[in-house]
């Protein structure tokens, strides 16, 4: 997904006059071509999320397209003031891409895991959050939305789907199978595991790229009988308030997979991270088990 991203970039500073560009020490060698070639509109800032974003939204309030690179921690929980208050409480549009999703940089500790992003994005009203589960998704989704005017998150991945690349809409769920003994709902990189668990189930599967805004139409008409089971890679819950106010007044049942909401301490690669919290397939055909069985 950064590559391609990091291709999207170049063609677009080199093709689009009104755009610019901010890096925070990182993907700088993939890119090196067009921060020497263009330097009034691209530009590696350095570790300074905070005043990066600053400087992204006085171009914004002067016409440009800002579209900001960096890792995910650090342009969430290290610039939430500036998200509140220089874009969403100004109306602002800009492209922030966020490698390193919840525990993706595994070896490095908990300084760069960020399983709560999609959470607290989600509280600021007006922030659209887009998570991607391949690459081809993630130029799909940026296409649509880059240009929109609003602040726009792409969590992106380096563990993407594998099996399942879809042509996903902005705003809006796909409907990969349908069902009608329960709804599982598969967010980004989760695909994978949940059609390996899903296919041939009677159960209806809606993908999600888009969290915000949350396609709550998709859901309140494929979900029937209110059982419902979300697979999530980031904090298990994420999804409840949305879920919940798509489904107001019917009975639901939510069951759950994703990352507990606990500080990680733990050491270890990526797989052995996913498969201590169990955000897998083993644990997606255990919850959908026990879904069923009720």
């Amino acid at each position: 997904m950064r590559r391609a991203f990091l291709n999207r970039v170049d063609r677009m500073i080199k093709e689009e006059e009104d755009t610019v560009f901010f890096t925070v020490d990182i993907g700088m060698w993939a890119i090196r071509d067009i921060l020497a070639d263009y330097p009034q509109r691209a530009m590696n800032v350095g570790i300074y999320e905070d005043g990066m974003f600053g400087f992204a939204a006085g171009l914004a309030a002067g016409g440009l397209v800002p579209t900001i690179f960096g890792i995910q921690p650090y342009l969430v929980d290290r610039t939430l003031e500036q998200i509140k208050l220089d874009f969403a409480y100004q109306k602002l549009g800009v492209n922030v891409v966020g490698t390193g999703a919840a525990v993706d940089y595994a070896k490095y500790g908990y300084s760069h895991y960020c399983a709560e992003d999609a959470g607290v994005l989600k509280m600021i009203p007006g922030v659209e959050v887009v998570t991607p589960g391949t690459a081809g998704e993630f130029l799909r989704l940026f296409n649509q939305a880059y240009r929109n005017g609003n602040p726009t998150f792409f969590r992106v991945s380096d563990h993407p789907n594998k099996q399942y690349d879809i042509e996903v809409e902005f705003g809006k769920a796909s409907v990969i199978q349908k069902g009608t003994k329960a709804t599982v709902i598969a967010a980004s990189v989760l695909l994978d595991d949940v059609m390996e668990v899903c296919q041939g189930k009677d159960v209806t599967v809606l993908y999600y790229t888009t969290l915000a805004p949350f396609d709550g139409d998709a859901l309140r008409e494929a979900c029937k009988n209110g059982k419902i089971l979300v697979c999530e890679p980031h904090y298990a819950g994420t999804l409840d308030y949305d879920i919940l106010q798509a489904m107001e007044g019917r009975s639901v049942q939510i069951r759950h997979v994703g990352f507990p909401r606990e500080i990680f301490r733990n050491y270890g690669s990526y797989g052995d991270k996913i498969n201590h919290y169990r955000v897998n397939a083993d644990q997606i055909r255990l919850e959908l088990d026990q879904l069923l069985d009720k």
